[in-house]
């Protein structure tokens, strides 16, 4: 009897991580369910959905007949986002800090697993024997690999459901923890999951909330400066979303923050100028392969296409690779809502390239237009203001 691969499965409660379970199982490796406690949540009835989650997650690895741990990684990791006046990604940020940092290690080096699995809806350059070659390294500290290193990096691409592809969320996944990692749902549609799970009896949904304490402010009108009411904390409040103000009979949107004031700023449609713009940077960008491709290293510009929002439709762009390693991008037209603190995810093809945290947004299309007002202001005050030539 040949030697039966270890898979240490990342377990949610939810249909997904079941199904890639039951998948590792029937594949023929020896699979170990581990449930991450990530969230200290209550639902509207004051339930913790953490507690109910777990026992999901045990009651499928007892179906399967597979070993079940529990490990805490109870972090408030995105509480920093929202001091900083930015509205971050808890779902990239867990999959690069807990799921694919510490699981990935605890897997390895506590259970001795040969390779890590989870339910994303992703594929890679692998293939599932090629996994199990793979051996962890230490990740380098300079900008860019060293250039005589041949290793080949591992790539990241769309899953075969491009409605469910979860890429987006791995963007910021790294190289070591990617070559040992396999997902089982790489090529399954989401439908074809579900028929899965309801042949084997699981139904489990996963449910996430935050909690932070309430900071008060004004809502401001972004066109004459006018109070049109207040808000309970500003931190809850995203670009682009409806400001629930009372008295006001005609809705206004959330276009703009000001984190020393507390003010929120608000304008009177869902389209507002103020709410786009075509430009952002970065910070140091996280490139899947570790390295930035040839193209943009070379020429320091590169087109591809850009998102900030999971399934929000893909933009071209062109991106300038910065010397410190963040990235300006360049949007082919202004995009609504863009937001700091959240990531702008890059795509070349079906391949994920990567993902940097937006750190700063260029001027609205509104500021723009007020700028050209000026200009034309001015221009004509000047030409009011030449005498004209004597005759």
């Amino acid at each position: 009897m040949g030697f039966i691969r270890h898979v240490v499965c990342a377990m949610s409660g939810g249909v997904d991580s079941s199904v890639a379970a039951l998948l590792l199982k029937k594949r023929g490796y020896s699979v170990t369910g581990v449930f991450m406690k990530n969230w200290d949540s209550l639902d509207e009835r004051g339930v913790c959905t953490t507690e109910k989650d777990c026992e999901d997650a045990f009651r499928v690895c007892q179906t399967l007949d597979i070993p079940f741990h529990q490990v805490s990684y109870v972090k408030e990791y995105w509480h920093d986002e929202y001091e900083k006046g930015r509205t971050p990604n808890p779902d990239i940020l867990c999959n690069k800090h807990i799921k694919f940092n510490h699981f990935y290690k605890y897997a390895v080096n506590t259970l001795g697993a040969d390779a890590m699995a989870t339910g994303h809806y992703a594929r890679t350059s692998q293939e599932d024997e090629e996994v199990f070659q793979q051996k962890p390294t230490v990740p380098p500290i300079t900008l860019f690999r060293d250039r005589f290193e041949i290793r080949n990096p591992v790539r990241l691409y769309k899953g075969a459901d491009l409605l469910k592809d979860q890429t987006f969320f791995l963007s910021q996944i790294s190289q070591d923890a990617l070559r040992q990692t396999m997902f089982p749902l790489a090529g399954l549609t989401k439908e074809f999951v579900k028929k899965i799970a309801a042949e084997a009896g699981f139904h489990h949904v996963l449910k996430k909330k935050e909690y932070l304490e309430p900071k008060p402010g004004n809502f401001v009108s972004i066109e004459d400066g006018t109070v049109m009411g207040t808000h309970k904390g500003w931190f809850t409040l995203t670009l682009g979303q409806r400001a629930r103000i009372g008295g006001q009979k005609d809705p206004w949107f959330v276009v703009d923050k000001d984190i020393a004031t507390g003010d929120v700023f608000v304008a009177p449609t869902t389209n507002h100028p103020a709410l786009f713009r075509d430009t952002v940077r970065t910070e140091r960008f996280h490139w899947v392969t570790v390295d930035p491709p040839p193209e943009l290293v070379k020429t320091h510009m590169m087109e591809c296409h850009f998102r900030f929002i999971h399934q929000m439709p893909l933009t071209p762009c062109t991106v300038t690779l910065n010397m410190n390693g963040s990235v300006w991008i360049s949007l082919s037209q202004p995009v609504r809502a863009l937001t700091t603190g959240q990531f702008a995810v890059l795509y070349k093809g079906d391949e994920c390239l990567g993902s940097g945290k937006i750190v700063q947004l260029g001027p609205s299309e509104y500021t723009l237009q007020q700028g050209r007002e000026r200009l034309a202001a001015a221009a004509q005050h000047r030409e009011q203001q030449t005498p004209e030539p004597a005759s």
